[in-house]
């Protein structure tokens, strides 16, 4: 009966069985039952319906950046909402709906000669992905701009959450808690001069770019900072740069990396963070909890 989902919505960009290795920022992961892109918020509010009757279970991904997909995939229906990136200015304030580039929306603060925004210059994440986690670099984070949210609850009813009422924290807001879909981010921003915008910007990317391992298929940050200490560096002292499971290998170019050298599996993910932190656990004493959202079912093994 699910598979009618794909005949109940012929305008909206739906596959069955599809891989999701095409869109995760690490190149890995399992088959989502069903996924889709749909292109405004009447076709997600209709997905959500449908999934509800349906009893499907929904997942959004968001720009898969900060994120593993387990090989086993997903059940249900996975949305990505990267066609849904209307970004619009207003005064101080810019408007962005979930599937924009939060890079996208640093250039077009600057072009308005808004400022608080750089520090995002180079996050690789969606709006929504950056509301969802919080999402920070250099000093900055989203907590520090976002003013408001709209939502679509699971019961699909849009509803609009302030900035006091997201409860964000490292890497956390309320949305991960209640299972809302982000659908708009409104971001309070202050007048500045667009040369020393750009400038600020240029200087957090180059910055970036000499440090990370852009190079390479990654999540970006595996493991959050530890109270006191730096994820990398606990990394690096352990002796396990360079450390390898099949494709996948913590950056010799930055410790809190792990990158996809060599065809890597969601799995060689999960084996390279298990070792690290058993490695790091025993000689260092630190718990490292990881900061990307590891999501999806263990791979069927025969």
């Amino acid at each position: 009966m699910t598979a009618d989902i794909i005949a109940a919505f012929p305008k909206v960009k739906l596959m069955q069985n599809e891989p999701l290795s095409n869109y995760t920022n690490t190149k890995t992961g399992g088959k989502a039952d069903f996924l889709a892109f749909p292109a405004d918020l009447a076709e997600v509010k209709a997905l959500v319906l449908y999934a509800n009757e349906q009893k499907l279970p929904i997942t959004v991904i968001g720009n898969a950046s900060n994120l593993i997909v387990k090989d086993g995939g997903i059940r249900g229906l996975v949305m990505i909402l990267t066609e849904m990136n209307h970004i619009e200015v207003a005064d101080n304030q810019i408007t962005a709906e979930s599937g924009a580039s939060i890079i996208e929306v640093t250039k077009v603060a600057q072009a308005a000669s808004l400022t608080g925004l750089e520090f995002a210059a180079g996050i690789p994440g969606s709006v929504g992905g950056a509301i969802f986690m919080n999402a920070g670099a250099y000093g900055g984070e989203i907590s520090l701009v976002a003013d408001s949210v709209t939502v679509l609850t699971p019961e699909a009813k849009l509803k609009t959450i302030q900035r006091t009422d997201l409860d964000f924290g490292y890497r956390h807001s309320r949305v991960q808690d209640e299972g809302d879909i982000v659908i708009t981010a409104t971001f309070r921003l202050q007048p500045g001069d667009a040369t020393k915008i750009q400038a600020k910007m240029d200087d957090l990317n180059a910055r970036r770019a000499a440090r990370q391992p852009l190079e390479l298929p990654s999540c970006g940050s595996v493991f959050k900072r530890p109270t006191g200490y730096f994820a990398g560096k606990l990394i690096h002292d352990a002796g396990l740069q360079g450390y390898q499971s099949g494709g996948a290998q913590v950056s010799t170019k930055h410790a809190g990396f792990i990158v996809n050298v060599d065809h890597a599996t969601a799995s060689d993910y999960l084996a390279v963070i298990q070792h690290v932190q058993a490695t790091v656990l025993a000689k260092a004493g630190v718990k490292l909890e990881t900061e990307v959202r590891i999501i999806g079912e263990d791979p069927v093994l025969n």
